[in-house]
């Protein structure tokens, strides 16, 4: 048993952006929190790392575009507090044919939560972005808000703000045991630990640290191919020509997106949002043959819609997703164990969120009155979960 001294009052396993932001709101309301991670910071092994993600309120769901409006005031916050931009507003273009279903629904959300937005059809679109050549009955929706977070500068603050606040960070530090009880009792590569809850935000390792507590999460992951394209004549889809994020509906089987030219000179980063079943021990094995196919579809769509970039990528990075089958969040107790919280399937969409999803883990972890509607993340809504009891 770990000595009085390693007591917590909880625990956060994964120092991704959702434990970091878990983190932050426990030690900003004078928790005793241990942040552990199992790679040294700062690592490239999950789904957190990159200098940049798209931040947006668009989406086809009331629930996250609520969500986003409290996003949007936390992360002007750290900024604030870290004295360093981590925002950079772009606007975020919405792509799609007229009738593409997504697209409407995504508009009527919009209007609806009093977001500012703008439908631009073809003519004014082609009028706006001449560098975007656009398919037969294309049009564009453009959302003011949205724009690009700086993610590698976002989970440094986050780290330095925990410490600062009384939190306490160890990296390099493998979860090999968890033990329920009153007390959880976290056992590491390097010593034991105690706390009254436990936060689980492990990502890809999520069902490895389930499955001796008697559960298995439908979660699927996947290894992403990150492109980066090279600009024929550099900054012509760089922020400076006031060039914004995009996301392409109905252009591919999976969405297409895309973000300024800024993370590396001359290179823009579009990606496809979808990828192939990997283990995370194994995401650096030689690509599979459908890696080929993904990266073969964003060549099309280069070459057809952004004919300023050279249409091969001069830059391929790997990064994983967890994705649950409905792509919503879980954010629930465990079913057995009420002060273990799991935080899981946030990939694809989950970075923008996590200001709100920390506090929403905390909330749990703390037996506190969530501050949002839980039901479209609840563990429950899979009728099938398979349980893996030990």
């Amino acid at each position: 048993m770990a000595a009085q001294k390693d007591l917590y009052d909880a625990i956060v396993i994964g120092a991704g952006i959702q434990g970091c932001f878990t983190a932050y709101h426990l030690a900003k309301h004078r928790k005793r929190v241990l942040l552990l991670e199992q790679f040294f910071l700062p690592h490239s092994r999950g789904s957190s790392h990159g200098q940049s993600r798209i931040i947006r309120r668009a989406y086809p769901e009331d629930f996250y575009t609520q969500m986003m409006a409290e996003c949007y005031q936390i992360w002007a916050q750290l900024e604030h507090e870290a004295g360093t931009q981590l925002y950079r507003q772009t606007g975020l273009l919405l792509l799609g044919m007229k009738e593409n279903a997504e697209l409407k629904i995504i508009q009527a959300t919009l209007s609806r939560q009093g977001v500012e937005h703008q439908c631009l059809p073809s003519e004014e679109l082609k009028q706006r972005f001449p560098n975007i050549r656009l398919a037969r009955g294309e049009v564009g929706l453009l959302e003011k808000s949205g724009g690009v977070l700086y993610a590698d500068k976002a989970l440094r603050a986050l780290q330095d703000a925990i410490r600062q606040l009384g939190g306490i960070v160890h990296d390099g530090e493998k979860v090999m045991e968890i033990k329920p009880g009153l007390l959880v009792v976290v056992k590491t590569t390097s010593r034991s630990y105690q706390a009254k809850s436990l936060i689980i935000t492990a990502g890809p390792w999520t069902n490895r640290l389930l499955r001796p507590l008697g559960i298995e999460l439908p979660l699927q992951t996947l290894r992403i191919n990150v492109c980066y394209w090279r600009e024929k004549v550099p900054g012509s889809y760089g922020v400076s020509q006031a060039f914004p994020c995009f996301l392409g509906f109905s252009l591919a089987p999976y969405h297409i997106y895309g973000l300024p030219s800024g993370e590396y000179p001359g290179l823009m980063k579009v990606c496809y949002h979808h990828g192939n079943n990997a283990d995370p021990e194994e995401r650096d094995c030689p690509a599979a043959f459908s890696d080929i196919q993904d990266v073969h579809i964003l060549s099309c769509f280069v070459r057809d819609h952004l004919p300023n970039l050279e249409p091969e990528p001069a830059v391929m990075e790997h990064c994983m997703y967890t994705n649950t089958p409905d792509e919503h969040f879980i954010l629930d107790r465990h079913p057995k164990y009420d002060n273990i919280v799991i935080g899981a399937g946030f990939s694809g969409h989950g970075f923008k969120l996590s200001p709100v999803v920390g506090k929403i883990l905390y909330e749990l972890s703390m037996k506190l009155m969530p501050s949002y509607d839980l039901t479209p993340f609840r563990i429950s809504r899979f009728p099938c979960l398979g349980k893996a009891h030990m």
